[in-house]
């Protein structure tokens, strides 16, 4: 995705609709400088704003990632093309988006997993404390498929989150 192409095809579309800068700043909701700034190719337009760009300069958000008027059989792979390029572009990688919802659903939820450590403890010590040792051999069991609940619980929390 080249920024520079984008801001000059926006301008360009701005010049064919008969607008100044400020002129397309005023319908947006932006300042001329900004305007100026996404054809200096300084600034990206973010999202809220490609939709009512595009609507404005009557152009498809895809043409306009694309910084080019698009036929349309090159419509679709032209599509795919300015998707991959925002994923490639974004600030965060995908690992990067799941260790951080990992971590957000752990602090969410560092209360219950303690008291869940604590019945694992229970669990290990409770059977030697009333003389029935062979119960700590269910006390790993209980470990192991709470272990196995908690991390799905994690996981369709994490996945739930990162591709809305």
């Amino acid at each position: 995705m080249d920024q520079i192409q984008i801001g000059k095809f926006i301008s360009a579309l701005r010049r064919q609709e008969g607008l100044t800068q400020e002129e397309l700043g005023e319908r947006l909701g932006v300042t001329n400088k900004t305007v100026s700034r996404w054809e200096n190719g300084n600034y990206m337009p973010d999202i809220e704003m490609m939709q009512l760009l595009s609507k404005e300069l009557h152009v498809s958000i895809n043409e306009l990632l694309a910084g080019e008027r698009i036929p349309d059989e090159e419509f679709r792979r032209k599509a795919d093309e300015n998707i991959l390029s925002m994923a490639k572009s974004s600030a965060f990688s995908f690992e990067e988006r799941k260790r951080y919802f990992k971590r957000k659903w752990r602090r969410e939820h560092w209360l219950f997993l303690g008291v869940l450590l604590l019945i694992f403890v229970l669990a290990l010590t409770l059977p030697y404390a009333i003389e029935r040792p062979w119960l700590a051999g269910l006390a790993p069991l209980i470990g192991i498929l709470e272990y196995l609940f908690q991390n799905n619980r994690m996981m369709i929390y994490v996945e739930s989150n990162l591709y809305d």
